[in-house]
């Protein structure tokens, strides 16, 4: 048997709805529960290995308070090449960015930063983890 790889469209709704799920603090076993599934079930839709339905999409939106656009925002053009036209994939840095946003440490991160009112402040942040990471903090605009 051969294990196909998922679609890079489902991989992007599926980390939307756990980025959206993860932001208003809703556990896996809690919107499966509304959803009427497993936690399994949501774990593997999150995942993209199990495609989700137009239906539950819109159902998972309301849970969610976010229309079905939502799921599909910001999904890169590469993905969409990747999914229609065999051979084309992700850039290298898409999946990693997305790892980031959705882990805890990632939206406490986000969420912090959001709250800084001030551009200049926000600015010094950034450059501030560029230091510790080790990168060049000069200005990339």
């Amino acid at each position: 048997m051969v294990k196909r790889n998922p679609n890079p469209i489902d991989v992007h709704v599926g980390s939307r709805v756990r980025m959206r799920r993860m932001l208003i603090g809703m556990s896996q076993e809690k919107l499966g529960e509304q959803l009427g599934l497993t936690f399994q079930q949501v774990q593997k839709y999150e995942k993209g290995s199990n495609r989700v339905s137009a239906s539950r999409l819109y159902q998972m939106g309301r849970i969610l308070g976010v229309n079905v656009q939502y799921f599909f925002d910001e999904l890169p053009h590469t993905t969409v090449s990747a999914a229609l036209e065999p051979g084309f994939a992700e850039s290298a840095g898409e999946p990693i960015i997305m790892d980031f946003l959705t882990s805890s440490e990632g939206l406490q991160l986000n969420k912090a930063f959001t709250q800084i009112k001030d551009p200049g402040v926000r600015r010094k942040v950034v450059e501030l983890v560029r230091t510790l990471a080790g990168e060049n903090t000069e200005r990339e605009e």
